[in-house]
């Protein structure tokens, strides 16, 4: 079995050294991920502008590895202030509500203080 790595392009993947998903068989790993567009280095001052980008890019990494929201059994919510979770809720149940993972909220500081939502997901390619 090959271990297949996707990179999102963030500067964050080669300064630190990990990649945005490892895919293993059927399983892919998607690391804890953030609102930066990656294209332009911005990021919101929004918390839910930001989950939603955060979101867009996790979906980017798991079509890249051939996966999609759908096959997301895990996800795992890190947002430094407790407050900001609620508010959007509306847009990860938009986004997660139909696949129903298992989820957990923690609050803890993040790599920048830009950072309002971190999101790591964990899939499984589901049988057709």
């Amino acid at each position: 079995m090959t271990r297949q790595f996707v990179s999102s392009g963030s500067v964050f993947e080669a300064q630190i050294g990990y990649a945005r998903a490892v895919v293993e068989g059927d399983w892919i790993f998607v690391s804890g991920t953030t609102g930066f567009d990656y294209a332009t280095g911005a990021i919101s001052t929004d918390v839910v502008e930001q989950a939603r980008q955060t979101i867009d890019n996790i979906e980017t990494a798991l079509r890249q590895a051939g996966f999609g929201l759908m096959d997301i059994v895990r996800v795992r919510y890190i947002l430094p202030e407790r407050a900001d979770f609620e508010p959007c809720w509306p847009v990860l149940r938009e986004r997660f509500g139909p696949v129903q993972p298992a989820a957990t909220m923690i609050v803890a500081g993040l790599a920048d203080p830009r950072m309002k939502i971190e999101i790591e997901v964990t899939g499984r390619r589901r049988s057709t």
